[in-house]
């Protein structure tokens, strides 16, 4: 934990990741990986083992936050969306869960706003489909 205080995730993600390995059921190993994991960015791992946690104690709201987070940082902000709002249902007093939520939902406005934007320009989907259904050769 020293490591990770000291501005040195990466370095601290070694360690507790033979730590982790050692001690599999140590919950608490486990979320300082993760967080270690997120703050050196690697946020796939980081997603990967506050998952573990959420398996293991379905009630455990930072683990469903650094989920969600981890999640938003890999592309995938639908999935940390349900991860965050779990989070934010379990501790409404949290604002910086609330704040990660309105922030991930705005990305999925964005996203959608840019599909819809998209297809009224060109008539064409994402899917390759025109919007009266047909498939488009691309010629």
């Amino acid at each position: 934990m020293e490591l990770l205080g000291r501005g040195s995730p990466a370095a601290a993600a070694q360690v507790l990741q033979r730590a982790s390995t050692a001690e599999p059921a140590s919950r608490s190993v486990r979320e300082a990986l993760a967080r270690a994991q997120f703050d050196a960015g690697q946020y796939a791992e980081a997603a990967d083992n506050f998952r573990m946690i959420v398996e293991a104690s379905p009630s455990d709201d930072y683990a469903h936050f650094g989920l969600g987070l981890a999640l938003a940082r890999t592309g995938r902000p639908a999935a940390a969306a349900e991860y965050l709002a779990l989070a934010a249902a379990m501790r409404p007093d949290a604002a910086h869960y609330t704040e990660a939520l309105r922030s991930v939902r705005a990305t999925l406005r964005a996203q959608d706003d840019t599909a819809q934007d998209d297809t009224a320009q060109d008539g064409t989907a994402q899917d390759g489909t025109a919007q009266d259904g047909t498939a488009q050769d691309g010629a």
